[in-house]
């Protein structure tokens, strides 16, 4: 049905250059109901934090830029829910 897509979106200026490839479209739902498609693709990113390639899903006029959970653990950090502050993520070698 649905795939979950924990990611980075990025702005409709962003994409506007013609230079991103587009991977795949994808439903997502919102939390009332409602479903949109969006364009999926993949980008390099560069932060104070580290960089990293990513999963971003190409947004339209209106849709807000949101760092997902996908990217925030490509660079090694988790969101505190408490605190609502990046900390490092405790990563483990199984």
């Amino acid at each position: 049905m649905y795939k979950r897509l924990k990611c980075l979106v990025v702005g409709k200026s962003v994409t506007d250059n013609g230079k991103v490839y587009i991977y795949t479209l994808h439903l997502i739902p919102y939390a009332d109901g409602r479903t949109v498609t969006r364009k999926v693709s993949e980008c390099y990113i560069v932060l104070p934090q580290g960089e990293a390639h990513t999963p971003v899903i190409l947004g339209e006029p209106g849709d807000e830029a949101l760092l997902g959970v996908v990217t925030l653990e490509i660079l090694g950090f988790v969101l505190n829910p408490f605190t609502r502050e990046l900390q490092p993520m405790r990563m483990l070698l199984i």
